[in-house]
């Protein structure tokens, strides 16, 4: 697989389990492009919704995806700290189109402190028997989330306190 080039400009789309589009980000900027992991970096960019709706991300923001686990994380710095958006869907392909992968609707939402909610698992309940998801996604999902939320409480990986940070140095670094 390929993998995008550190300074480049990508999109990240977000389909669904039937193949739908679900979320496209207009422009990320990558710090780190490998075939295991792509960091990127963005601030205030244009967001666009499937069903039309448009709208801009509030803050600067660290984005980590892996090619390997089945979650991908935003850090929202914020005044006030480090919020972070987890979304647990497929491991990440890359297709010199743009980053893709499929959202399967379970989020983690982590505070500052650490602390955190899951949410929609309605909405996952909901797609999961609309869409079929099978038996084993089901599964894959289960675990993912344990081993999120794992990482969470051992603040491993971007949960790491100077992640966000450090890759928001080389973020304002490519911006100028």
């Amino acid at each position: 697989m390929s993998f995008p080039k550190a300074g480049s400009s990508i999109q990240v789309h977000s389909y669904k389990h039937n193949g739908t589009l679900h979320r496209i980000w207009e422009e990320t900027i990558v710090l780190k492009g490998t075939s295991n992991v792509v960091i990127g970096g963005n601030d205030r960019i244009l967001v666009k919704e499937a069903d039309g709706r448009h709208w801009r991300t509030r803050e600067p923001a660290i984005c980590y995806f892996d090619s390997e686990k089945w979650f991908n994380t935003i850090g929202m710095i914020r005044s006030d700290g480090i919020y972070y958006y987890c979304n647990l869907g497929t491991p990440f392909t890359w297709d010199e189109e743009a980053l893709k992968y499929i959202d399967y609707d379970l989020d983690i939402k982590v505070f500052p402190d650490m602390t955190y909610v899951i949410l929609d698992e309605d909405e996952y309940e909901q797609h999961r028997k609309m869409m079929n998801y099978p038996k084993a996604i089901d599964d894959i999902l289960q675990a993912s989330m344990t081993e999120l939320i794992s990482w969470i409480t051992q603040r491993k990986g971007p949960f790491d306190p100077q992640f966000v940070e450090m890759w928001y140095e080389r973020f304002l670094q490519h911006r100028d």
